[in-house]
């Protein structure tokens, strides 16, 4: 393979998977085609499958990307707070976050996640890439609670389900009442308490 196909491979990738989730967030994910994201990244058929071999491929490519930047985002927020003034309603502010743009995943991986539902193939694919997440995530709350002198009284990885149910949920609900209930307002008045719950002072 020629040197400067090597380099404009990454390129062309990230320019696909932008388009995509512009097109899969107007058109739904069914209904939007190969030919229309090849479109809107400028490319043809030959650049797409030159680097997925599919829609379901392309999706969870995205899937992928959204969670390395959502973790990266949480842990660059969280190692932003000084030594020793990390507790959990600061914990809880950060979390609670949600950037404007997620919207258009919220919409995208909503679609997805009703496709995989109908299909069983798409499901267990869809759980290796779930239970990733959640274990990272696990594993980052974990630490975070530790940092504010708190451990766990009960699975991490449960707890990181009950996170993204919260999640998912409250934004369901904000997305269609965006003025009664503000994207991140159930984190932000029932995390703290949540975690609360589940937690102990660490043993020293």
């Amino acid at each position: 393979m020629p040197k400067g196909t090597t380099k404009r491979r990454p390129r062309t990738r990230a320019a696909l998977l932008d388009a995509a989730l512009a097109v899969f967030a107007e058109h739904g994910f069914q209904a939007a085609t190969i030919e229309q994201v090849c479109a809107a990244a400028g490319f043809t058929r030959g650049a797409f499958y030159s680097n997925f071999s599919s829609k379901e491929e392309l999706f969870l490519a995205l899937f992928d990307q959204h969670s390395k930047h959502i973790l990266e985002r949480l842990d660059a927020a969280l190692g932003a707070v000084p030594a020793g003034e990390l507790t959990l309603p600061r914990l809880v502010e950060l979390i609670s976050v949600v950037e404007p743009a997620e919207r258009d995943w919220y919409l995208v991986t909503t679609e997805f996640t009703l496709h995989a539902i109908r299909d069983p193939q798409a499901a267990w694919v869809l759980a290796r890439h779930d239970a990733s997440l959640r274990e990272a995530l696990a594993q980052g709350l974990t630490a975070c609670l530790a940092r504010a002198g708190l451990a766990l009284t009960v699975p991490a990885e449960e707890v990181a389900r009950l996170l993204i149910a919260l999640r998912e949920g409250g934004l369901a609900q904000s997305y269609v009442e965006p003025e009664e209930l503000p994207p991140g307002a159930l984190e932000r008045r029932f995390l703290a308490p949540l975690l609360a719950a589940v937690t102990e002072e660490r043993a020293h």
